[in-house]
């Protein structure tokens, strides 16, 4: 262990409660992991399903850009690009990610009898286009905010499973082989104590007292 730690009751203690809280918290870290990784295969499936849509769309377009050299004076390119892109928020394992709505497009000024017809088909295209460009763009963003954060996740995921609970077990490991051996060489210290107590206690009991050997005198000194 890198960190010296103290080799106290108190000190045990800590590291306890600490575990207790690690081992509470994994787990709802490795639920949150786990519904950041679906939400992320989900975000991916739904932006490689919009990559497709976006090519098929230019695939279309291009069939006719031979003609996109005479629109008739219509600004196609500016009338298709949105004016604004709308989008809401949702929440999803407390991320909050932003959600593709609408586009909306200025509205398209030119005479319909003064134009061919083709340009209004080449305007719709065009609009559909950026409007599943922008929803590419939201779904790029969402994967990038649930990727972010699952990366932190994993992180404190390892960091609790193979360093802070490691670190925790085993600092309870060592402070409770000291502190035993503490309480093993106690306990021997009061057998021993004890020990000495008995015996002085037992010596006292069989030695003689100063009255007795006097008596003893006394009578061997009547003795014929």
């Amino acid at each position: 262990m890198a960190k010296k730690i103290k080799l106290t009751r108190p000190e045990l203690k800590r590291f306890r409660d600490a575990l207790h809280r690690y081992e509470r918290y994994l787990p709802m870290l490795k639920l949150k992991q786990a519904q950041l990784q679906q939400a992320q295969r989900e975000i991916a499936r739904r932006f490689r399903t919009q990559e497709q849509t976006v090519r098929k769309t230019h695939a279309g377009i291009r069939e006719y850009r031979a003609v996109l050299s005479d629109v008739s004076g219509v600004a196609i390119a500016e009338l298709s690009k949105p004016e604004e892109v709308i989008i809401s928020k949702r929440n999803v394992a407390g991320v909050e990610i932003p959600v593709f709505d609408e586009a909306r497009f200025p509205p398209a000024s030119y005479s319909l009898f003064g134009t061919p017809s083709w340009v209004d088909r080449t305007l719709e295209d065009h609009r559909r286009l950026s409007r599943e460009e922008a929803e590419l763009d939201v779904l790029r963003e969402e994967f990038k905010l649930i990727s972010k954060e699952l990366t932190r996740i994993i992180q404190r995921v390892n960091l609790f499973e193979k360093v802070k609970i490691p670190e925790a077990q085993e600092a309870i490991r060592v402070i409770r082989i000291k502190l035993g051996d503490e309480m093993t060489a106690a306990v021997g210290r009061a057998k021993i104590a004890k020990q000495k107590i008995a015996k002085a206690a037992l010596s006292s009991i069989d030695r003689p007292t100063e009255d007795e050997d006097a008596d003893t005198a006394t009578q061997e000194d009547r003795s014929p």
